[in-house]
């Protein structure tokens, strides 16, 4: 009698590539765009608070799982771009522990946790922005029909530090140094944003969107949008107090004379992305993480409405505001349980299978 010994089939190692961290970002601009809404709500600071804290566990699991199973993950020229996701991961929880966290930890010990993920998400933050563009230029090289939305990834985190460290500027002692090198990074931000979107939209009409499953990613186009009137807004009104005179005043200015026009163009670039999205699902739009575009960006038009809206005397910009949020609470919704479905099958944790 012959006995045939099989040997045992491993299973396959558990992938958490930086695009996890996109959860994290979708997940915390839920809580602090509804602290910045203009307008009160019985029970919304709450229950912002407890999204918040759910976003914190997240981070700390997926921080955890990375450094795990880090030798399972191999990037290439594509998910490299969303190194800049865990960067703005800590920094919008860094902002939410500052906004809403405080109400549960206090504000000195809310303080200190922002600084301490304001600080690590900068530097991981300016490091991605250096080195993924530099493989871009001396190793990928990747052609114009190649360009999608994630592009943007790995240069928008510094105008998250800008706009989240203009939150802690009242509670450091060296204010004008900090205010300093929020602009100074929020001009790095807008100019390589400029640069990338150049090539973008060159590939939009010369190549098309691209396959179903990139199209979420032309919404991340408003993340450096939104985000940048964002950051105008809280480093203007930083700046009153810690700037001399005329540069406080012309914080403020700067708030109009760029905030609305850049608002115009990302209400402009929804609409573009929406008609794209919708006639892209109509002949299926397969679910990945890549979905996670649909929140975050969406929520740094919310704070930027909200900033304009305080400083605006006109209806116009919290009604805006608030039609984004329930907008952004429905594509959280959506994407938050098609992921959760997804993990419980497996399909987003194990690496796809060889043709």
């Amino acid at each position: 009698m012959t006995v045939l010994l099989e040997r045992p089939v491993r299973p396959a190692p558990i992938v958490i590539g930086p695009n996890w961290f996109a959860g994290v970002m979708g997940t915390g601009i839920v809580a602090t765009a509804a602290a910045s809404l203009p307008l009160h709500v019985p029970g919304l600071r709450a229950l912002a608070t407890v999204v918040w804290a759910l976003a914190s566990v997240l981070l700390v699991v997926l921080v955890a799982a990375a450094v795990r199973h880090r030798r399972a993950y191999a990037g290439d020229v594509v998910s490299e771009q969303f190194w800049g996701a865990p960067p703005m991961a800590l920094l919008t929880v860094g902002a939410g522990t500052l906004l809403l966290g405080r109400d549960w930890i206090g504000e000195p010990a809310a303080v200190a946790v922002d600084v301490v993920l304001w600080t690590a998400g900068t530097l991981l933050g300016l490091a991605v922005a250096v080195v993924i563009p530099y493989r871009m230029v001396t190793r990928h090289r990747p052609g114009p029909g190649t360009a999608f939305g994630g592009r943007l990834m790995p240069v928008v985190s510094p105008m998250v530090s800008a706009a989240t460290g203009a939150l802690l500027v009242p509670h450091v002692p060296w204010p004008v140094e900090l205010l300093a090198a929020c602009y100074a990074m929020a001009g790095l931000s807008l100019v390589a944003a400029a640069l990338v979107f150049v090539r973008l939209w060159r590939r939009l009409v010369s190549y098309g969107p691209g396959a179903a499953r990139m199209v979420p990613t032309w919404w991340i186009v408003l993340g450096p949008v939104g985000q940048s009137v964002t950051a105008v807004h809280l480093l203007g009104r930083a700046a009153d107090g810690v700037l001399s005179e005329p540069y406080a005043t012309a914080a403020q200015v700067l708030v109009l004379l760029y905030g609305v026009p850049a608002l115009g163009f990302a209400l402009c670039w929804a609409a573009l992305a929406a008609v794209i999205t919708v006639r892209t699902a109509r002949a299926g739009l397969p679910f990945s993480l890549a979905w996670w575009s649909f929140t975050f960006p969406v929520g740094t038009v919310v704070t930027g409405a909200s900033g304009l809206a305080t400083r605006i005397p006109s209806a116009l910009p919290a009604a805006l505001a608030v039609a984004l949020y329930a907008m952004l609470l429905a594509a959280w919704s959506v994407v938050a349980v098609r992921t959760l479905r997804a993990v419980r099958r497996g399909d987003l944790i194990r690496p796809a299978p060889p043709a």
